[in-house]
């Protein structure tokens, strides 16, 4: 649910989403091999762990965590009254559940799987896109 700066917001609903990651290499060669299924794995790994899921950004100003226990998950959005079972339910460190902060926080959860895997030596920059339909997404850039 995309909340707005009025205090309106869109209706629950789902999404899904596709996810590409480009890495720009420094050096090509034998001695530069970057083991691709290590990245995949970790891909793989981060949209297992959204799929399915409840994404909701903590940080947005329009929102109130009423209650929240094992079970259930009590909050308010936009003044409306949401209870749901915890376990569904991925509370996201950013302000709204737009593709914008779902592509940096989808990049920075993949590269803390990756500990270390990607080093400035060997990589450049890498580049995250979600995107929730073809040329409706964002993408995420940073250098190494």
């Amino acid at each position: 649910m995309t909340v707005f700066p009025d205090g309106s917001k869109e209706r629950l609903h789902g999404h899904n989403f596709h996810v590409r990651v480009t890495i720009v290499l420094k050096q090509v060669g034998f001695e530069h091999f970057l083991d691709i299924g290590i990245l995949k794995r970790a891909l793989e790994a981060q949209c297992r762990e959204w799929n399915e899921a409840f994404l909701l950004g903590e940080s947005c100003p329009r929102l109130e965590i009423v209650r929240r226990d094992e079970a259930e998950i009590e909050f308010r959005l936009c003044g409306k009254r949401y209870v749901m079972p915890s376990d569904e339910v991925i509370l996201l460190p950013v302000d709204n559940v737009v593709v914008e902060n779902l592509t940096v926080e989808f990049g920075k959860r993949w590269l803390a799987r990756l500990d270390g895997v990607l080093t400035a030596e060997r990589v450049s920059s890498v580049e995250v896109d979600v995107r929730e339909l073809p040329g409706q997404g964002g993408s995420w850039t940073f250098a190494l």
